[in-house]
């Protein structure tokens, strides 16, 4: 087996991670991911001001373990390469060196497309056009590079910008020698990338039954033990606070996905395959994973400048908070025209007595969406409704980006490896095997398009009927070790029920994808999963959530995880950075969810909630 271990989920992630990994057990490769879709605009950022345009985290981590990884012949695999491996290869070199180490530094390039044509782009969501020149431009490559750069010696490999689970994939390539058609075992280390890409998610962390949770505080990195046949178990140190169950483990699956399709440059892995089995403590074993041939696309991040922002926050406290609201809102508009900004976001947050009223506006001219705007709001404080505070200062407009997600030919980027300075000699890092002749290869995608057009989601489900792959499993056919195989399912007839919030019986984890959200939902029982499928359509999620009721809204089932996917279209704009919105990438909208009330069986509230186990003694 490969044990590949995570130290870091985020760019600003716990800096003492890689050290803990190192030195808690036995590692034979050490990743970590820095990039989400933000962190490309903020290393952009970073670099017109004269700083580094790779992520710094990942040396000061580095230092701690360099000389330890080369010592026990641990690999180091990290895209905290961002916007210039090149740099950041040159770094860790110039690391070594200061600590008296000998190391084989490889990067990975050919993922920047900032010089390429891309006016033709089309939004893979909107099917809009790109309206202004890119600021960054990444296309994002496999695993395969990476398996190149380890198999000729590296022992630090930096990319850029690849797939978080091409961290895992590119690790098993090398040590198992996939090739480009062994789509079942690829998919299975997709499985266990997307698993372990956002560190402590998978061990607990942000998990919706946190109660069941021991020592978050001291939450241990997860581990991926990798096997030949694409199989894993997901585990961690011992001796670390958190917990690895099922139900951590289904949760982090259901993070930021779209439908069981998951496509990916080295394989299209099917999230309706997973099967998932409690081993032991902290030990979740993943198989059953089927795979398909990968596109003949790659998804490119965009990032352009959207123009300028700026958001002022007042408090409302006491009776008559939608009232207030609008009296502040009259007041400000009476100074500054509402329909002089090019964009006006309003946003109203009641908590008990008191309610958040955060107004947000947009402009390409930075003046007039600057202090003509905030100190207008200030202007109010003795002329508007009773009890008036804010939380923001007056000040300047602040720049933003817009997220642009698209499509381009696999043919048309050519990954490079360099080894020390120098590049590899060999074939392109994205291999296809030949298509004509693959019986596994879909050829049915109709809606595929070059650079842009609809994204390749399989089935969809806009009106609300389920979306079940003819070939998933049912239910009844769950593995074992999943809770609550076997019992029969509820029928449609009267049951006793009791009104109770859906977070009783239900977990969930949501995120964001460019300007989507994604809302996953798991049950613990088969029971449970019946009901839940009738209950939670797309019409009911618009009623518990209204503000989606407007949006173009997909569900999916995956009877294996007993979970629910809904893919909320538009929901953040035009993504994280131009959102918005006070939740601007969706992390609380799980939350919001499973607060929501609804009739639920009594038979399904007595489902068996393990407790969680006593801490460590300190």
């Amino acid at each position: 087996m490969l044990r590949i271990a995570n130290c870091s989920g985020f760019y600003g992630d716990r800096l003492s991670a890689a050290r803990e990994m190192v030195e808690g057990g036995p590692i034979d490769v050490l990743t970590g991911d820095w990039l989400a879709e933000l962190t490309m605009l903020i290393l952009a950022g970073n670099r017109s001001k004269g700083r580094p345009g790779y992520a710094p985290t990942f040396l000061t981590q580095l230092e701690h373990v360099l000389g330890t990884c080369l010592d026990r012949g641990i690999k180091v695999v990290s895209n905290a390469g961002g916007l210039d491996p090149a740099g950041c290869a040159a770094a860790v070199s110039e690391l070594a060196g200061r600590l008296g180490l000998s190391v084989k530094v490889a990067h990975v390039t050919g993922d920047d497309l900032t010089g390429h044509e891309l006016g033709d782009a089309l939004n893979l969501d909107t099917g809009e056009k790109l309206p202004s020149a890119p600021l960054t431009a990444n296309a994002y490559l496999g695993g395969r590079p990476i398996a190149d750069a380890l198999s000729a010696g590296a022992d630090v490999v930096v990319t850029g910008r690849v797939t978080d689970a091409a961290l895992v994939t590119g690790p098993g390539i090398w040590r198992y020698g996939w090739r480009p058609g062994d789509y079942d075992a690829l998919a299975g280390s997709v499985v266990a990338g997307h698993v372990i890409e956002c560190g402590c998610q998978a061990t607990g962390g942000n998990y919706a039954f946190f109660g069941e949770v021991p020592d978050l505080a001291h939450c241990g990195f997860p581990i991926a033990e990798l096997h030949a046949d694409g199989s894993s178990v997901i585990t961690k140190h011992p001796g670390t606070g958190g917990l690895v169950s099922v139900g951590t483990v289904t949760a982090q699956l259901l993070y930021e996905i779209g439908s069981p399709r998951y496509l990916g440059p080295d394989a299209i892995a099917r999230f309706d395959t997973i099967r998932l089995e409690q081993q032991g403590p902290d030990r979740v074993r993943i198989s059953g994973t089927r795979g398909e041939a990968p596109p003949d696309t790659l998804k490119v991040a965009i990032n352009y400048l959207g123009g300028y922002r700026n958001t002022m926050t007042m408090v409302l406290t006491g009776l008559d908070l939608e009232a207030k609201a609008r009296l502040a809102q009259d007041a400000i508009w009476s100074r500054v025209p509402r329909e002089s900004f090019e964009q006006v976001h309003v946003e109203l947050t009641p908590m008990a007595d008191t309610a958040l009223l955060r107004i947000t506006v947009m402009d390409a001219d930075s003046r007039k969406a600057g202090r003509a705007f905030s100190s207008a709001v200030v202007e109010t404080g003795l002329a508007s409704y009773p009890g008036f505070y804010g939380l923001t200062p007056p000040g300047q407009a602040s720049p933003y980006g817009v997220y642009w997600p698209t499509l381009i030919p696999v043919r048309a980027v050519q990954a490079r490896v360099w080894l020390d300075g120098r590049q590899l000699d060999g074939p392109p890092g994205h291999q296809r095997p030949d298509d004509s002749s693959d019986p596994q290869r879909p050829d049915d995608f109709p809606d595929r398009q070059l650079l842009g057009g609809p994204r390749l989601d399989g089935q969809r489900s806009d009106s609300g009927e389920r979306s079940v792959p003819q070939t998933a499993p049912a239910a009844s056919a769950l593995s074992p070790g999943i809770p609550g195989q076997g019992e029969p399912a509820i029928e449609d007839g009267d049951l006793p029920a009791v009104q109770a919030p859906l977070g009783t019986i239900m977990g969930a984890r949501s995120g964001d994808k460019g300007g989507n959200a994604n809302l996953g939902v798991w049950v613990r029982t088969t029971g449970q999963f019946d009901w839940l499928t009738g209950y939670l359509t797309v019409e009911r999620l618009a009623e518990l959530l209204p503000f989606t009721a407007k949006l173009r809204v997909e569900r999916f089932e995956l009877p294996n995880l007993l979970a629910l996917n809904f893919v909320v279209h538009g929901l953040l704009g035009r993504g994280v950075a131009a959102s918005p919105r006070l939740d601007a990438q969706a992390k609380a909208l799980g939350e919001e969810l499973r607060a929501k009330l609804a009739e639920i069986p009594r038979s399904l509230l007595q489902a068996p909630v393990r407790p969680a186990p006593p801490a460590p003694p300190a």
